[in-house]
């Protein structure tokens, strides 16, 4: 763990922190580096069962370290290698969060831009402080966003998401909430509390079914609708066969809470 990342961990949950604030938490080479480290490190512990991405200082995440890539221009190939590896380590990175079994929440303030919003909009859930604002406004220095395009596309409507690729315009977490990009907004004074609050309340299921759950939901969003009940109904069966679903089926029963042993 380097200080450009953070770590911390309580209740199941575990905190990264995005600890480059004098360049809004740029995903610079560094950045891309220690997040997927960590990532690929929670993903194989059984003891985290969610896990909350955040920034500190002023802003969630800036986007890619322009001052890296414009330094990468001065190669032979005018950056180009470097650019195609960029891009793959970035597109890597947010399948990962999208693949880890545990759910991902993005805790987001100040600003989420280009591969910022790409972040929050590959976690799976996202929390914002009123007044932050999103955007994928590469085009106004001559750069589309496409690698935020497939994250963003696939959380908000193509009409909305095409404005905001093409004008550059950002929009704040009124527009956020409406077209889907964040689950809600708290004054900022409250976004720790209310991020660790939803954090943990996933944290406190079976972990087992909310990990084939998150697999579920991704897979089958990209079947036909046979295909997605097929699918979805064999995932199901196989769910009641857990010793530990049966324990809670047994506890709404009873009127009590239930204990898992997973």
């Amino acid at each position: 763990m380097s200080d450009i990342l953070l770590r911390s961990d309580a209740n199941a949950v575990a905190s990264l922190t995005l600890n480059a604030p004098k360049k809004l938490n740029a995903l610079s080479e560094e950045m891309l580096e220690a997040l997927q480290s960590e990532l690929d490190s929670i993903a194989e512990d059984r003891s985290i069962r969610a896990v909350i991405i955040k920034g500190s200082g002023k802003a969630f995440c800036a986007g890619h370290d322009l001052k890296q890539m414009t330094a990468a221009r001065q190669t032979e190939d005018g950056g180009k290698a470097y650019f195609n590896e960029l891009f793959a380590t970035c597109g890597h990175l947010m399948t990962s969060v999208t693949k880890m079994p545990q759910p991902v929440i993005a805790q987001a303030h100040g600003i989420a831009t280009a591969a910022g919003c790409q972040l929050v909009a590959s976690c799976d859930m996202a929390v914002a402080a009123e007044g932050t604002r999103f955007g994928v406004n590469g085009v106004n220095i001559g750069l589309f966003c496409s690698t935020p395009m497939v994250a963003l596309t696939r959380n908000i409507p193509r009409k909305q998401a095409f404005e905001m690729l093409t004008t550059g315009e950002f929009i704040d977490t009124d527009k956020a909430l409406a077209f889907g990009l964040i689950n809600r907004a708290v004054p900022l004074e409250e976004l720790d509390a209310a991020t660790l609050a939803l954090a943990k309340q996933v944290a406190g299921q079976l972990g087992v079914a909310v990990q084939i759950g998150k697999e579920g939901f991704y897979h089958q969003a990209d079947l036909p609708l046979e295909e997605a009940y097929a699918y979805t109904g064999a995932v199901m069966a196989d769910n009641m066969l857990f010793r530990d679903t049966e324990n809670g089926i047994a506890a709404f029963l009873d009127k009590r809470h239930p204990e898992w042993e997973q």
